[in-house]
């Protein structure tokens, strides 16, 4: 089933962050009209469709949203790389450690960036 369609289930309400940032998978009107009444600010890039593109408008607004989602992409692309969510072992517990260690991982890498630059 597709995650865009549970977007309101992930949304966490005790975050004090009342940003939501998504790609053009979750643009949906109705659900952009339905965040802002309960404070959220929704950051959903648009999608042009078929016969129709988007305007010169929406595509500074998509560039404008697609740089912060960058970062936030660029780690799941780089665990992706490392195997993804799959974790080879029986138990909760062991899957926690695997993804817990994968996240280390990537951490460790991403510390040594900025001392090869140095």
């Amino acid at each position: 089933m597709a995650d865009t369609l549970h977007l309101v289930d992930v949304l966490d309400r005790h975050n004090s962050s009342r940003d939501v940032w998504a790609d053009r998978g979750y643009h949906d009107r109705p659900c952009e009209r339905w965040l802002k009444p309960i404070g959220w600010r929704p950051h959903i890039q648009r999608e042009g469709k078929a016969g129709k593109p988007i305007g010169v408008r929406d595509q500074a607004r998509n560039r404008r949203i697609a740089s912060p989602r960058a970062r936030v992409e660029h780690i799941f692309a780089s665990l992706a790389q490392m195997g993804g969510k799959a974790i080879r072992g029986i138990g909760l517990a062991r899957a926690e450690f695997g993804l817990t260690f994968k996240s280390a991982v990537y951490n460790l890498k991403r510390m040594t960036s900025p001392l090869e630059m140095a």
